[in-house]
Formats: C-alpha cells, sequence, structure tokens
C-alpha cells in the first residue's frame, strides 16, 4: 500500500505555529536578561539563520523525492546513515530536555496556587508516548488542528497587552554591547531546532512548485508571531523583564476586565497549552523516528514507551539540577545546535540523489 504523505499545507503549519509556540515561556526572560532592551536583535539573527538554513533543505526537496535517510544511504551507506540517524535522535532528545523542565515549571507556577508535586506533570509523557507512537503523518494531522487554535489565542492575548506597551522602553536603540547581543544569539541556541525538523520530514511530503517559499515564509510567520511577543513582553515590564518568568502568562495580567472578572485569561492559556505541548512532543516524535531508523525496528509503541520512561526518569531525578542544567545548556548546546541544524542541513546538498520524476 502506498505509503501517506505528509501535505505541502501541514507543513506550513509546523513552521509558522509550533516555531512559535516553543518560545514563550523563558526565551523572552533569558533574551531580556541578557540583551535588555535590544533583545529583538539576537532574535532575529537566529530566525534570520534558521530561516536560510530551512529555505536551503525546503528547496533540496524540490530536487529529489528521497527522505533524508535515503539520500544518506545512498551515498554513504547503510551503517553511517543508520549511526548519523542515531546522533539525530540524541539531538531530538537534548532540544526537548529543557523545554519539558520548563513545561513543567510553568504547569506548577500558573495553573496551581500551591506548589504541587512532580507527579502532576507525569501524564505529559504518557501523552507525549501516544504521539510519539504514530507515524509521521500523524504530525501534519495535529498541526492542522493547532494553527488555527494558537493563531486566535494569540490574537486575544496581544488584544488584551498592547494597549499596556510603552514602546519608549525600547530607546535608545542598539545600546547594549554587541557582546551581549552575540551572547543571547549564541546561550539561546537550544530553542532553534526547525531545520531538523524539515530535514526529518523530507521526502514525506510531495513537493509542488514554489512549496519552499510558502514553507519559507511560514517560518518566518512564526518568527514574526515570536517578534511581536517579545516586544510586547519587554514593552509591558521594561526593566523588570528579566524577573518575568513564563512570559506568556505574564502579557495578560494588565488587561483592566480581570480586576472584574478575575483570571479570564487562563481560559486562553489553557487552550494556548494543548499547542505548546504539541509543539514540545513533536522533538520527542522525531526522536522516536530517528531511533527507528537506526536500530532498523519500526515498533514505534515500544521504543516511544522507552524513550519516554528515560525522558521522565531524567526529569524525576534530576528536578534540582534545573539551573545546572540549563547553565550548561547556555555555554555549550550552540555547538551541537550548530551542527545538527546549520552544517548538517546544508551539507545534505553534497549527498546523492536522484532528479523527481
Amino acid at each position: 500500500m502506498k505509503e501517506m504523505k505528509i501535505n505541502t499545507r501541514q507543513i506550513c503549519f509546523i513552521m509558522l505555529a509550533y516555531t512559535a509556540a516553543a518560545k514563550l515561556l523563558l526565551y523572552p526572560t533569558i533574551l531580556s536578561q541578557l540583551c535588555g532592551r535590544d533583545l529583538l536583535f539576537p532574535a532575529a539573527l537566529s530566525f534570520l539563520t534558521e530561516g536560510i538554513v530551512i529555505w536551503s533543505v525546503a528547496y533540496l526537496c524540490s530536487r529529489t523525492d528521497k527522505t533524508f535517510y535515503g539520500l544518506l544511504q545512498n551515498t554513504l551507506g547503510t551503517v553511517v546513515a543508520r549511526i548519523i540517524y542515531g546522533l539525530f535522535a540524541l539531538f531530538f532528545l537534548m532540544s526537548a530536555l529543557v523545554p519539558v523542565f520548563e513545561q513543567k515549571q510553568y504547569v506548577h507556577n500558573i495553573f496551581y496556587d500551591t506548589v504541587p508535586s512532580i507527579g502532576i506533570f507525569l501524564p505529559f509523557f504518557v501523552f507525549a508516548a501516544y504521539a510519539a507512537s504514530k507515524k509521521l503523518i500523524n504530525i501534519g494531522r495535529c498541526a492542522d488542528v493547532c494553527l488555527p487554535i494558537f493563531a486566535v489565542c494569540m490574537l486575544f492575548l496581544y488584544a488584551m497587552a498592547i494597549p499596556e506597551v510603552k514602546w519608549d522602553d525600547f530607546l535608545p536603540v542598539l545600546k547594549t554591547p554587541a557582546k551581549s547581543i552575540f551572547g543571547g544569539y549564541v546561550g539561546t541556541a537550544f530553542n532553534f531546532a526547525e531545520p531538523c525538523w524539515l530535514l526529518m520530514l523530507m521526502g514525506h511530503f510531495k513537493y509542488k512548485k514554489g512549496d519552499a517559499a510558502r514553507i519559507t515564509f511560514s517560518y518566518a510567520g512564526g518568527a514574526a508571531f515570536v517578534l511581536m511577543f517579545l516586544a510586547v513582553f519587554y514593552g509591558m515590564y521594561g526593566a523588570v523583564a528579566p524577573s518575568r518568568t513564563f512570559a506568556v502568562a505574564r502579557t495578560s495580567l494588565f488587561f483592566p476586565a480581570i480586576e472584574t472578572l478575575g483570571r479570564i485569561d487562563l481560559i486562553i492559556l489553557l487552550t494556548l497549552e494543548m499547542v505548546m505541548l504539541f509543539a514540545l512532543a513533536l522533538n520527542i516524535q522525531l526522536s522516536v523516528h530517528c531511533i527507528s531508523k537506526c536500530v532498523g525496528w519500526n515498533n514505534y509503541m515500544v521504543l516511544s514507551l522507552i524513550v519516554n520512561a528515560a525522558l521522565m526518569l531524567v526529569i524525576i531525578f534530576c528536578d534540582s539540577s534545573y539551573n545546572s542544567i540549563y547553565s550548561l545548556y547556555y555555554r555549550w548546546s550552540w555547538l551541537p545546535v550548530l551542527v545538527f541544524t546549520v552544517l548538517i542541513p546544508l551539507a545534505a546538498w553534497a549527498l546523492k540523489r536522484r532528479k523527481r520524476e
């Protein structure tokens, strides 16, 4: 039976919604700490770098209908292809680890009046295990649902927050030292894995003329959502923004109706949480996909249970070490990010490929 392929529309939705949803918690806070009022510049530089690579991978899809694994196998052999996919599996797990910690803290701090036990968040791994046990076509179906939810929620949050923004907090521009701006660019690199998403989905969607531009512009749309959110967040809090964690839950606090009606914004945040969880599960699902290719075993359910169990144990036993883990990511994650999201996707052009039929 012919394998069902993801629709290009769904690829675009992934690049738009998941790109933005994955960067709404601590990313704005960390950039505020590192770059102050100039936080938009390292963010824009990150999106520009990744956008160029995404266009390169999307355009490569117009030159071959093979998957990335197929290209590796044809050029370097099965053994090397499996090793590279094994390394990608580790990279996707690395990309998921800190965001899982962030989500756990976000759920505990925003949706509960008292600090609950760590067990409250553990059902996430049941959801992630189920999502990761499905084939890649399921990613596209989820994106169809998530994009409209994400767009509506963000528009409501912007409507609540923008009237409270003080745009003069961004003046004077570019007074932050270049070293700090570059530090913000490098230190937050682990938030960007989107080129790897597209690389893994390569060959799993039917490319049509102009799709490279559509995918790239969709990613630019996700970047615009994030840049606008960064501007709104810093414009509301100014110099105290570095102390305001979980940014997405802070932008609606000054909405006048909250004083009389209570935290009505929590309805939006709970709905948006669904999209953030799907975006978080994507890295786990792609890790399972890579492990399946690496070991040559297609039992996604068993592999998913193993991966999520391992990730859950890390979260449980390393919960008190989160700050040390984040510090390690800040210092060194740029290196694997450079290799896996920039160098390898660009090097894919050197692999043997047959022309599209």
